[in-house]
């Protein structure tokens, strides 16, 4: 194998077997650490990369899990979107009167969301009122009797509230606003509130929590309650005004028809609400338990508001009539769950406590306190109303009959405008 060679004159300094220096001056110890000690220190200066980087590392776990999370939204808010739009129903073909159909929605299992917790109610407020014989609605929250306390997420205002059978929960209905009324369901495990109804002109709910009927536009609605569902509903073309009150037994929804004058009475199995009402009476207060109505009718010489037991079965017939009490005629009232008893306002902007076995022989009404300005709530001796000061009013019947007045109690925790809501519980 050639190899290539420099021709040069000087035979010693080419030859690379020398045994002499190359370079003519000669490197000391001292020089040699202080170029070891400035190379080691120029690879300190430049920064270089671990090769393993904790801070790194948990950075892009971080936006791996971020990115991961988002998707997941994104594909649950795509199946919720789904869920909803296939679980809405426009009951009736006809519009309401803006074009927008009541919608029904809800999961009545509460699977969809995860439970609230209950908590317990705060001490005893300075009034000295813990909490009354019934469930409560105060502000956004229901604090019942047995001192529990659930929010009311979403709500609103509260028109009207009632307990469900058998523990199944609570059916709120809302005050009425500009876009009608709404129904709520809020379930006994603790889920959030479930819309049932809304758009509605009008809501009716029968007093075991088992029937709802309203109005949405040119028609009434009914329909079971089950399990916070509305099953086997059935709809009547209804003239203007007309709306449902209440139910008497299970085929019968109470109708007022203002443009006609009077109330009338429509079964679920004939199909169509009879043509003509009746025109005597004015207001109803309830159902006896053998499915007869409380009501008030024009009766008497001069005609004057009197007391009346209907028959539903018969076109809201009188059966009984009584004429003793001056009553008053804004529909305020409620029967007890027995019939023995009705609290109703009087004329002169106070309540009466009824005896409705008098009926036949001149009316025996006593003062009972303020006047009712919204729901009534009977429990076994005593009826619970809130007055128009949003003052708690219980009316035991034996202190009534006793010759006490009963007197207002204010709630604590009402917001200046709030008025709290009585819960009515379903007859035993």
């Amino acid at each position: 194998m050639s190899r290539t060679h420099h021709a040069c004159d000087n035979q010693t300094a080419c030859d690379n077997q020398t045994d002499g220096p190359e370079r003519p001056f000669p490197v000391t110890q001292d020089e040699l650490e202080r170029a070891l000690r400035e190379s080691f220190a120029r690879r300190v200066a430049v920064p270089r990369p671990f090769a393993a980087d904790p801070a790194g590392v948990a950075i892009r776990q971080a936006n791996r899990t971020v990115r991961r999370r988002a998707l997941a939204g994104l594909a649950l808010a795509g199946v919720a979107t789904v869920l909803v739009t296939t679980g809405m129903a426009r009951l009736g073909e006809q519009p309401t009167r803006d074009g927008t159909p009541t919608v029904v929605l809800g999961d009545p299992r509460g699977s969809s969301a995860s439970p609230l917790p209950t908590t317990p109610l705060p001490g005893p407020p300075a009034n000295g009122l813990v909490r009354a014989e019934v469930d409560l609605i105060i502000g956004s929250w229901i604090d019942t009797s047995g001192g529990e306390r659930r929010e009311l997420t979403g709500v609103g205002q509260v028109d009207r509230a009632q307990r469900v059978p058998d523990d199944g929960g609570w059916l709120i209905t809302s005050a009425v606003t500009a876009a009608g009324r709404t129904l709520w369901w809020l379930p006994p495990n603790g889920s959030p509130s479930q819309i049932l109804l809304a758009g509605a002109d009008a809501i009716a709910l029968a007093p075991d929590g088992r029937q709802v009927a309203w109005r949405d536009g040119g028609e009434i609605f009914a329909a079971g309650l089950v399990g916070g569902q509305l099953i086997a509903t059935a709809r009547t073309a209804a003239p203007d005004g007309a709306v449902p009150v209440g139910f008497a037994g299970n085929d019968a929804v109470l109708v007022r028809q203002p443009q006609q004058g009077g109330f009338t009475v429509w079964r679920r199995s004939i199909g169509a609400l009879p043509p003509s009402a009746e025109r005597n009476v004015l207001n109803v207060y309830g159902v006896l338990p053998d499915g007869r109505v409380v009501g008030q009718v024009s009766a008497g010489t001069p005609r004057r508001p009197c007391l009346a037991v209907l028959d539903a079965a018969h076109g809201l017939a009188s059966v009984r009539t009584g004429c003793g009490p001056e009553l008053g005629t804004d529909g305020r009232g409620a029967v007890s769950a027995d019939g023995r008893w009705l609290l109703v306002n009087g004329a002169k902007k106070d309540a009466l406590l009824v005896d409705l076995t008098t009926l036949d022989s001149g009316v025996s009404a006593r003062p009972a306190g303020t006047a009712v300005s919204g729901a009534v709530a009977w429990t076994p001796g005593a009826a619970l109303h809130v007055d128009g000061a949003g003052r708690l009013v219980r009316v035991r019947v034996d202190r009534v009959l006793a010759g006490e007045r009963p007197k207002p109690t204010p709630v604590d925790g009402v917001a200046p405008g709030d008025r709290p809501v009585v819960v009515s519980d379903p007859p035993s």
